[in-house]
């Protein structure tokens, strides 16, 4: 399984329409694609105002470039995140199995 991390810095001016891009519309999205096992938002906290999180688990690379499509390792840009993003980081991990 793949672990997708994408981690958002937001203009200050723009950290609730965010969240709310975030949680009212990326997460029902996200959570309607196929071959995704888990996603997990995650908010600001004081030491980082204006940092969003998504952790994302796929059950492969296949699953998740059907969705992302063949370029699914750089960040996509959704019509709704233009002039609110500042930066944006996107890595992908193996997920460790439990022992």
């Amino acid at each position: 399984m793949i672990v997708r991390i994408f981690r958002a810095v937001i203009h200050d001016d723009k950290i609730d329409h965010f969240r709310t891009f975030m949680l009212d519309t990326a997460l029902p999205l996200m959570r309607s694609q196929p071959g995704l096992v888990s996603i997990t938002p995650c908010l600001p906290r004081p030491e980082t105002p204006n940092e969003f999180c998504l952790v994302m688990v796929w059950t492969s690379v296949d699953a998740l470039a059907a969705f992302a499509g063949e370029d699914w390792q750089k960040p996509h840009v959704h019509p709704d995140e233009e002039g609110i993003v500042k930066e944006r980081f996107l890595h992908h991990y193996e997920l460790a199995e439990a022992a």
